[in-house]
């Protein structure tokens, strides 16, 4: 791939998505991009980001859903559905009861649905805390091909065994000839929809509880800042932002205050 290509994929994956791509990773440009150069009959990467500038949407898509990483598993890293059961759930529902509206949940990086359903079967399990309040779960995420995955809700063995317990597979998924596929009941629990966290998305309406975790690290501070910004704005002031192991809002955002209960649970100021 020829430097100005290279400059011009990256620039373009950048607008699209708000993933930096350095130049010392050009050659993870390659290996993902080298499947679509084929699917698409192209003879070139030069042609590939000439195609860019057409207003062909399926190839620009087909690059923006290359260039995403979907890595993901059920109840990744523990501590955040720990700190849901324990202490976002409890404290929301209080409020809720009061007002008599439904507990909004925004998973804001659904990748290919491992964490939208880990936060359906949390809220299963907290049907006591629960009682008698609508919840409903929204999961997006920019990857058109993840959802499609996530909408399915089927994984092989490998996959529900990251994070599942036996327990849990049994009670939430069924066995079937292509793998396992979450109940119909966990399914409906959760409403999936393309996202591009680069976009407004005020549409969406409030949420009480947002996870946005393994996202912002691939931002420059001031996209970091904007998103922030974008998502303080759809949370009610009683509201929790889960962040991922590897991100602080320090010198990116105020919006923002740290909770006592963990260095990456947040509310809004």
């Amino acid at each position: 791939m020829s430097l100005m290509a290279y400059d011009r994929i990256a620039r373009f994956v950048g607008e699209q998505s708000g993933i930096q791509i350095s130049r010392d990773k050009a050659y993870m440009l390659e290996a993902r991009l080298q499947p679509i150069i084929k699917q698409f009959g192209l003879s070139s990467f030069e042609v590939l980001a000439n195609q860019l500038t057409a207003p062909s949407e399926e190839l620009r898509q087909a690059v923006v859903d290359a260039m995403t990483t979907n890595e993901s598993f059920f109840f990744r890293d523990r501590t955040p559905f720990k700190l849901l059961d324990e202490v976002m759930l409890p404290k929301v529902a209080e409020e809720k009861r009061r007002s008599g509206q439904a507990l909004r949940i925004w998973c804001a990086a659904a990748a290919t649905g491992q964490e939208p359903y880990s936060l359906a079967i949390s809220v299963l399990e907290n049907h006591r805390v629960l009682a008698g309040i609508d919840v409903q779960i929204l999961a997006t995420d920019i990857s058109h091909d993840a959802l499609q995955i996530a909408k399915r809700g089927l994984y092989n063995q490998f996959e529900v065994q990251r994070g599942l317990s036996a327990e849990r597979m049994i009670t939430h998924f069924e066995q079937c000839d292509e793998g396992w596929q979450a109940k119909e009941e966990l399914r409906d629990m959760i409403e999936f929809k393309p996202l591009n966290l680069m976009r407004p998305f005020t549409h969406l309406g409030k949420f009480d509880i947002v996870f946005c975790r393994n996202v912002l690290i691939y931002f420059d501070v001031a996209t970091k800042a904007r998103v922030l910004e974008g998502i303080s704005r759809q949370m009610h002031p009683h509201g929790y932002l889960m962040l991922g192991a590897a991100e602080t809002l320090i010198g990116v955002s105020g919006k923002f205050a740290p909770t006592t209960d963990h260095q990456n649970l947040f509310q809004p100021v």
